[in-house]
């Protein structure tokens, strides 16, 4: 088994045009959910959108279900977040025929409960709309009329949908234990799963890097199978016209790359050739896959932020902000315009 080591993915503007501090103090990464519904305000389920920091999503769902004399699988949460930031996310516990407990009683400088209500259904991964960022990057020093204009690209052509660092775990290693996780090397089922979601989203990488190398990470080619801006619907087009580029170009479709697994990702064509060398190249992984039962998705080669400002201010600090649907990474677009490794 050959062990894997993340490469440094390509960048689609050139590079950064500076070097700064990310998550310098833990108000400098400022993250919200935006839920895709409204809590009903009635059911067996308690949602609870809470604030934190210096914690990470798992470890707050143990304490809610400690806290309620629950079991950990009875609280869910929609999205993972990091403890390197203030993060205000959703979580539900179920308590059918139960009252509320104290939440109160959770409170600490690194844990505000902003509200709590009611709903018929339990909170399910990735059912939200979107995440809202308020980012400042402190100690900024380069070419800030080079980075001006990246952002001003990046507003325009948004920016490669990679799967951030967190993906794939420390110096990438979730990669490698999926491929001792396929040679027989026995996990916990909560594992099993990052390792699985990290093996993918890898090969991911690789189709969206030769993408950006080519610089069809944000055009259509021959084959390509578009996903409707910020849905799950997609549709092929095995000739490119001019109103597919017209809707191409407005941000209403984006091309797809492969979440490899079992069934046909009816991409054809150039697009099929760049993702079958790709996965050519790595039988271990897709054989892995395929043992474990995952079914073949499409994820967009770009994502487009929404209400994109940013500011140059004194104190060499750049602050931005921005939504970007669920599933995208906000380090996916703040590596195309700083380099944040002496961090």
């Amino acid at each position: 088994m050959t062990e894997i080591t993340l490469p440094q993915w390509p960048f689609a503007f050139g590079g950064p045009s500076g070097t700064g501090e990310i998550k310098a103090n833990v108000d400098d990464f400022i993250v919200e959910e935006i839920l895709s519904f409204s809590p009903e305000g009635a059911g067996e389920h308690v949602f609870l959108h809470i604030e934190k920091c210096h914690e990470n999503t798992e470890y707050v769902a143990r304490l809610l279900a400690r806290h309620a004399g629950v079991r950990q699988r009875d609280v869910s949460f929609a999205g993972l977040k990091d403890r390197h930031g203030r993060t205000r996310q959703w979580f539900s516990v179920w308590l059918p025929g139960k009252q509320d407990p104290d939440w109160t009683g959770l409170e600490s400088d690194n844990l505000k409960i902003l509200q709590t209500v009611r709903h018929a259904r339990k909170l399910k991964r990735g059912v939200l709309a979107a995440n809202q960022f308020h980012l400042t990057i402190r100690n900024w020093h380069g070419d800030n009329q080079g980075a001006e204009q990246q952002l001003q690209q990046i507003q325009q052509h948004g920016f490669p949908n990679y799967f951030g660092e967190q993906r794939f775990g420390r110096n990438g290693q979730n990669v490698n234990k999926a491929l001792a996780m396929f040679a027989g090397a026995k996990v916990k089922r909560e594992q099993s799963s990052i390792y699985l979601s990290a093996a993918r989203s890898y090969l991911f990488n690789l189709i969206l890097a030769e993408r950006v190398t080519g610089a069809s990470w944000n055009q259509a080619i021959a084959g390509d199978v578009f996903k409707l801006n910020q849905t799950n619907s997609h549709f092929h087009a095995e000739v490119v016209d001019a109103s597919l580029l017209e809707r191409l170009n407005s941000g209403d479709i984006h091309p797809t790359g492969a979440l490899f697994g079992k069934g046909e990702g009816g991409v054809s064509g150039d697009a099929l050739a760049i993702e079958q060398a790709i996965i050519a190249t790595y039988p271990e992984l897709t054989a892995g896959l395929l043992k474990a039962g995952l079914e073949h998705d499409r994820r967009g080669l770009r994502v487009m932020p929404e209400d994109f400002s940013w500011m140059f201010e004194a104190d060499n600090q750049l602050k931005l902000s921005f939504r970007l649907p669920a599933g995208s990474y906000a380090t996916g677009l703040l590596r195309e315009i700083v380099d944040s490794s002496i961090d």
